[in-house]
């Protein structure tokens, strides 16, 4: 099996390289690479690339991802989370391939506090999330058999992430103040890529009249649930447990809420994800996000 993985060097894109390559061969991309084209900015280049190289399967891993800059900047965020995405379906339609593709809970309006379900209502509220809704639309719209994965609160041991500046500021301050009025499922990016490479284990095996059941919108998020005021007791309380001879000078973590840091793109308050669906179409069982987290801790926090 051929498989193109685009944006290789993100958080997910970092992992699928590892989760995808027992499935066959993985060409993967950023958007550097040359001849062939991996860049989200040329849709047109984009689709010429996946009929050159002719894969069974397509994972689109790369993104606009900036919530607050896209808004100072739309145009490049549609292009980017929208434009590319439909070329690449229109391309995955012309050659019978699957395209895996990423999307959030963004795209909803963070109203109430149940989980939001894969058939509810869109409505975003920045244009991160307005740009990430046209590009799951265009995929729908081309009739190509695809795999959305909604995510959310999204973090890696490579890289930055909330925790990793969580950690930085308890041993640099007294007191934190943290945002206790947004709520959802802190979800490892190893978690993602292995779901994704069992999803596409499957649909890949099953028989021609059966996938087309199984394309369509999965929500993908860690088990659970809690505020990024919770987030960020859970990792310096752990980190503390871990490394009790690091110097950690935070006394108080101070629950606020989201009006006491001005963003220009507004953020959902619910971003819990129904995932129901995604475990009961594959068999899946998803992990509380605590163990995901703490397995990432143990990692950045373990002597180099």
């Amino acid at each position: 099996m051929k498989i193109l993985l685009l944006g290789r060097n993100g958080q997910v894109g970092w992992e699928l390289q590892r989760s995808l390559a027992p499935l066959g061969e993985v060409l993967a991309l950023d958007r550097h690479s040359s001849p062939l084209c991996g860049d989200l900015s040329q849709p047109d280049a984009l689709a010429q690339t996946v009929l050159n190289f002719c894969p069974q399967v397509i994972v689109n891993a790369a993104a606009h991802t900036a919530v607050d800059k896209a808004e100072s900047e739309p145009d490049l965020a549609r292009l980017l989370n929208a434009a590319a995405p439909g070329a690449l379906a229109q391309a995955a339609q012309a050659v019978g391939a699957w395209l895996v593709h990423y999307s959030t809970d963004y795209v909803f309006n963070g109203q109430g506090q149940i989980p939001w379900q894969e058939d509810d209502a869109t409505d975003p509220l920045s244009v991160y999330g307005q740009s990430k809704r046209e590009g799951e639309a265009l995929i729908a719209a081309s009739g190509c058999k695809h795999l959305i994965f909604r995510t959310s609160w999204v973090y890696a041991s490579r890289g930055g992430n909330f925790a990793k500046t969580m950690l930085r500021l308890a041993q640099e301050r007294e007191r934190l103040t943290v945002i206790d009025d947004q709520f959802g499922a802190p979800t490892g990016a190893d978690l993602i890529a292995d779901v994704t490479a069992h999803a596409l284990r499957q649909v890949m095996g099953a028989q021609p009249h059966d996938q087309a059941a199984l394309s369509g919108i999965y929500h993908l998020v860690a088990a659970g649930q809690t505020s990024w005021h919770g987030y960020a007791q859970h990792v310096i309380e752990r980190a503390r447990q871990s490394v009790p001879e690091r110097t950690w000078a935070v006394k108080e973590i101070a629950p606020v809420p989201s009006s006491a840091f001005v963003t220009p793109a507004r953020r959902p308050h619910n971003s819990r994800l129904e995932t129901r669906k995604l475990q009961s179409t594959f068999g899946l069982h998803l992990p509380a996000w605590q163990l995901g987290v703490d397995r990432m801790l143990a990692e950045i926090l373990s002597p180099s």
